[in-house]
């Protein structure tokens, strides 16, 4: 039995040495037909790397290029909110969707942005300076908001809605230190208007809200969601539609090369009375794309498919026929996109949207003072000054967009040299001086 045991071990040991030797052989085997072949297929990528009817660069130049490429350091990926000019002050990021437009509350701490994908980001914009900002995400399911805008009182917003075309009312609640800490829906008001709303705001007295379609209609509410008066613009289609920063007046722009300003009147108890005409600006020779104001309603900025934008002087008594007249007209780039404008408060800067950049215009003389590029991969969507006049909030992509108004120290210098020419006090003349000596020193910040 022994020698029958040692017998099968010795095969064993046999059948296992055969196999690990063959094993080698073939490795041997496979390693040098394949370099072979390799050398083979060098051998003709270099003969044909040496003909003369090709232009491409010999294998060896492709590899160091893809060598170098890997010891080299990749640039790092830019996402669409990388943005940088002299005049950007800040990026207020975090969006999830484009930007449409924006609001300042009326005590100027909170900033409203709705945004294409159903949220409204409420800012806490007390400090600029600040590298952070409280916000708050408010959802509007299943649809999104087109307009927002705050209550006088600061103490709700108001979104109108795209799908469903309802305008809906949102109660807010405060923490103790005054920030935000809740938004919900209070108020849905009926739906009156088909067609997609191009204008929606809320008067600064608190005393009626205003929606408009992009056809005709016209639609007056009150705060509680009762229609006071529904009219025609008689525009054959509508482009803008907003009321005036003093409460009174409600504007509509369209196919017609004329704005149409009407009054909203209200009786000594507060009672509506009715929605009457005061006066058109006149001037234009096509349909205006867009309408703004300054601080009081005493300029108003229109801009025209014609080409050119006008300021108004509109501080009249049109009750005893006085007429608004043209101040300054100035000629702005065209582009296959309608532009988007914002006034100054003190009606002295004229910003214009062409496309994915920004004109700033001098409204006393009409010249452009500069052009701020790219400010967008997109298009900018809407333009709002601060209450100082020293910012300008820009709308688009995902992200607010915070630009210092440089032209603003460039045209109060202006100003001040012009009331230099007049008769000034003494105090009136060292304080004109000072504030041009500031704003040159202001300016050379910006290389300008």
């Amino acid at each position: 039995m022994g020698e029958i045991e040692s017998g099968q071990n010795i095969h064993v040991f046999l059948l296992s040495a055969t196999a690990v030797l063959v094993c080698v052989l073939l490795h041997f085997i496979y390693k040098i037909i394949f370099r072979n072949k390799n050398q083979a297929v060098e051998e003709r990528e270099r003969e044909n790397n040496s003909g003369t009817l090709t232009d491409e660069p010999p294998c060896e130049a492709v590899a160091e290029t893809r060598v170098g490429g890997k010891s080299k350091k990749r640039p790092a990926w830019k996402g669409k909110t990388d943005f940088s000019h002299p005049w950007l002050m800040k990026n207020l990021k975090g969006h999830p969707g484009t930007v449409l437009l924006m609001d300042f509350s009326a005590n100027g701490k909170f900033m409203a942005a709705t945004c294409d994908d159903g949220s409204v980001i409420l800012w806490d914009i007390r400090d600029l300076s600040q590298k952070e900002h409280r916000t708050l995400r408010v959802n509007i399911e299943f649809d999104h908001a087109s307009h927002v805008a705050w209550s006088p009182d600061s103490k709700a917003f108001i979104v109108h809605t795209v799908r469903e075309n309802n305008i809906i009312v949102y109660k807010i609640e405060k923490k103790k230190d005054g920030a935000i800490a809740s938004a919900t829906p209070a108020i849905t008001f009926d739906k009156v208007h088909q067609d997609d709303v191009i204008g929606f705001d809320i008067s600064s007295n608190g005393k009626f809200m205003m929606s408009c379609s992009s056809k005709t209609d016209l639609v007056i509410w009150d705060l509680k969601g009762q229609q006071l008066e529904k009219l025609d613009t008689y525009l054959m289609s509508t482009h803008a539609a907003k009321i005036s920063p003093c409460g009174r007046f409600v504007v509509a722009t369209g196919f017609s090369p004329d704005v149409k300003v009407m009054e909203v009147c209200f009786t000594k108890t507060g009672d509506f009375k009715q929605v009457s005409k005061a006066y058109e600006l006149t001037g234009h020779s096509s349909g205006i794309y867009d309408v703004a104001f300054d601080v009081d309603t005493s300029h108003i900025a229109t801009i025209s498919k014609d080409g050119t934008w006008k300021l108004y002087h509109t501080k009249i008594d049109y009750v005893r026929g006085e007429s608004p007249h043209v101040l300054e007209t100035g000629k702005y780039t065209q582009t296959a996109n309608a532009p988007r404008i914002a006034l100054s408060p003190n009606a002295e800067v004229l910003a214009v949207s062409v496309d994915s950049s920004i004109e700033f215009y001098d409204t006393y003389t009409g010249i452009l003072y500069d052009t701020v590029e790219n400010v967008y991969t997109g298009l900018v969507n809407y333009m709002k000054f601060d209450a100082s006049g020293q910012y300008l909030f820009v709308c688009g992509d995902r992200v607010v967009r915070v630009l210092h108004n440089v032209c603003g120290y460039f045209t109060t210098i202006e100003s001040c040299k012009r009331l230099l020419k007049s008769k000034q006090t003494s105090a009136t003349v060292e304080r004109l001086h000072k504030t041009i000596q500031d704003c040159k020193q202001t300016l050379k910040k910006f290389g300008k």
